[in-house]
């Protein structure tokens, strides 16, 4: 029997050990899509206890406190910081063979070398010592970034946003870690839902100081927002759909539904998939133009329960996979940005088990040579980013495409201390090669080998993404 979080974690083989321990495990960390608030980065926020930097904003750790008979005030609700802790450490003995067992002791294990596991009788214990050293500088934002060695950090940002805070960040200068905005314009496809669309058009407006009473000046504020964010070192966007929308569109339709919606009118589901479709189109363009990426996020089913969405509101755990037909209308899509050499580098992410191999093949279809690896088959994502979600995107990907060209791992998260999910896709995709090599599957050439291993943990997405990375 082997024991629990070893140097040797989830590394089956001697090949897989080499090829973590000699080639993976020091590479630096790029995290290029996350949700950390860059308001925190910039104040290097401390935090005063584990309650207050592992569960505010977690839903996975949410998801699982319910599932165990937690009540909602110790999860999103008033309960305080100990009371929450206590409530996620009786439910930690009861998530084994959740990623999330698997997180927690790494997180315990890498930030506060606790090597205990974490339930009802050491709780108290682990609380008390995690808090003396969340205490100290080593432990603060910009601590922990050090510690880590990131590299460079993509936050998700609304085109409305100031970036006041990136920009202090850039002119503090004492960060080593560089950190960029990404534009996130979901809300300004919402058309279908009047006076949400109406509410954000008007704070797009004030942002960019244009007049967004008509279409073409909500087209122009969303231009000079997109340089504005260019101007700030943004080179990412990122879109967050069921499915991407593929109706024809032309200007003058578009520009006749935005009037309803402006006016608060109720537009038709048709309606709203061609807006979708030709706002879709356009940020494509502005992507190309700026020789920016863009990531599609794609087939979560969100705020499935009526009743806690009502009390709880977005992003609190209540979103599932969903079963949307992907592959037409994704096609077409990719396919109207690229009849025009308008398609610009894309990371396709898919939250559905069965769609693997059709995003897999659908990158295959718009590579064109002008750049290694343009169209990706993104990291596993959300309800996927599990042992099992990891190594199946590898294998449909390795299957199918160039793993070999892999932008790698990324956090997604809101917590500063998941940086460890980098380590632990590591350690599976050292396993997952380690152990053809140990089958005669892949030649023992470890300087080959090892090499690819070393692009997908960083080398690939410093090259791909094209910013200047902090020395980590």
């Amino acid at each position: 029997m082997k024991p629990f979080i070893t140097d040797d974690f989830l590394l089956e083989t001697k090949s897989a050990r080499e090829l973590y321990h000699e080639y993976a495990e020091k590479e630096p960390i790029f995290d290029y899509h996350c949700h950390l608030p860059p308001s925190e980065i910039a104040e290097n926020k401390s935090f005063p206890n584990l309650g207050a930097i592992w569960l505010a904003g977690d839903h996975y750790k949410w998801r699982a406190m319910r599932a165990n008979g937690v009540e909602e005030r110790y999860c999103t609700g008033d309960g305080d910081d100990k009371e929450k802790f206590l409530a996620f450490a009786r439910t930690v003995t009861r998530a084994l063979r959740n990623p999330l067992y698997h997180w927690t002791h790494l997180e315990l294990k890498r930030f506060f070398g606790i090597d205990k596991l974490l339930n009802e009788d050491t709780a108290e214990e682990i609380w008390e010592e995690t808090r003396e050293k969340l205490a100290t500088p080593e432990l603060s934002v910009h601590g922990i970034l050090r510690s880590n060695r990131v590299s460079v950090i993509c936050t998700t940002d609304d085109p409305v946003d100031t970036l006041e805070h990136h920009q202090r960040i850039a002119m503090d200068g004492s960060l080593k870690t560089r950190v960029y905005p990404a534009f996130r314009p979901d809300k300004a496809l919402a058309i279908d839902r009047p006076e949400e669309f109406n509410a954000w058009t008007d704070k797009l407006a004030a942002a960019s100081g244009m007049d967004c009473g008509s279409f073409d000046g909500f087209i122009d504020a969303l231009k000079q927002r997109h340089d504005f964010f260019h101007s700030q070192g943004c080179r990412l966007s990122d879109h967050g759909m069921t499915r991407c929308d593929n109706e024809d569109c032309t200007d003058s339709e578009a520009r006749e539904i935005f009037g309803k919606g402006r006016a608060g009118k109720a537009v038709t589901p048709g309606e709203a998939a061609r807006f979708r479709t030709w706002m879709m189109v356009f940020f494509g363009h502005l992507d190309a133009a700026n020789g920016w990426t863009k990531q599609l996020h794609l087939g979560a089913m969100r705020n499935n329960n009526t009743r806690l969405f009502g009390k709880l509101g977005p992003d609190t755990g209540l979103d599932s996979i969903g079963d949307y037909r992907q592959a037409e209308s994704l096609a077409g899509f990719l396919d109207r940005l690229d009849r025009t050499d308008q398609l610009p580098k894309t990371i396709l992410y898919n939250n559905n088990p069965n769609d693997n191999y059709i995003f897999a093949a659908m990158i295959g279809n718009f590579q064109d040579g002008s750049i290694p690896g343009k169209m990706q088959f993104g990291s596993a994502w959300w309800h996927l980013d599990t042992k099992e979600g990891m190594q199946w995107q590898l294998n449909a990907l390795s299957n199918l495409g160039l793993l070999s060209r892999f932008v790698g791992m990324l956090t997604d998260s809101r917590s500063f201390l998941s940086f460890p999910r980098h380590e632990y896709f590591r350690r599976i995709l050292c396993n997952l090669i380690g152990r053809d090599v140990e089958n005669g599957e892949l030649p023992r050439d470890m300087k080959l080998l090892g090499g690819m291993v070393r692009d997908i943990c960083y080398r690939n997405a410093e090259t791909y993404f094209g910013l200047e990375t902090g020395k980590a």
